[in-house]
């Protein structure tokens, strides 16, 4: 398989997403080593940036030091990513793949949970660069159906009669809850907005495996991504 990242081709454009505490952090920079150590020229970003200076509000934000408006918010959210777009599609047509922690899909969710119109808080996103993949941590008990097996178009109240078991598993992750958004009953609603966003470019890996079977997987989606992207155009988000 063709290696891709400076090898004629241009880069992968890769997020993850899923709720706070499912496991996106450490598994980007699992994945990050491993396509590194393939030789392939890789980056990890994160969203929200917190080094610019619209993340550095942000971050104010998220840490409960500072009050703003839910749209306001929202919009800083969006801007941030915005401040970055210049530089990943030069990033991207260059051969560097970039592995994204969180992108305008977890801006949109959160903010639709928060009572905003969806419409709404897609519309400052227009524009931005749409991901080749989007890997959704589905944390889920072992015991349970993993949402990738199932057709959402067909059992559309599925992630509601499942949504206690996921929020138990990533509240047993430690330090949850300290941050403005880490709170069971406004996670519950963000995972009902993400189903919502899903399209063909979105994979659901069960992140309640063991996480080297995780990790497998999503060497595996990365790898292929890589490889078939490369001759194709970038393009911006679908909405």
């Amino acid at each position: 398989m063709d290696n891709g990242g400076g090898k004629g081709g241009r880069g992968a454009l890769i997020v993850l997403e899923g709720l706070d505490r499912s496991g996106k952090s450490s598994q980007c920079a699992r994945l990050l080593s491993f396509l590194e150590g393939k030789g392939c020229a890789t980056e990890g970003w994160r969203f929200p940036d917190r080094d610019t200076s619209v993340g550095k509000m942000i971050s104010a934000y998220l840490s409960n030091e500072s009050q703003l408006d839910d749209r306001t918010i929202h919009l800083l959210f969006s801007a941030n990513r915005w401040e970055k777009r210049s530089l990943m599609e030069s990033k991207l047509l260059g051969g560097t793949t970039l592995i994204v922690d969180r992108y305008s899909y977890s801006g949109v969710a959160f903010s639709a949970a928060k009572g905003l119109d969806i419409g709404w808080c897609k519309a400052p996103e227009v524009g931005l660069l749409a991901p080749d993949l989007v890997i959704y941590l589905d944390v889920q008990p072992e015991q349970k159906v993993p949402f990738s097996a199932v057709d959402y178009s067909g059992n559309p109240n599925f992630i509601k009669v499942n949504l206690k078991f996921l929020f138990q598993k990533a509240a047993e992750r430690g330090g949850y809850g300290g941050e403005r958004y880490e709170r069971v009953e406004f996670q519950k609603r963000v995972a009902e907005h993400y189903y919502s966003l899903r399209d063909s470019t979105w994979k659901v890996v069960d992140g309640s495996l063991p996480m080297e079977t995780v990790e497998e997987q999503l060497r595996e989606l990365a790898m292929n991504c890589i490889s078939e992207c490369q001759d194709k155009q970038l393009t911006n988000l679908p909405w």
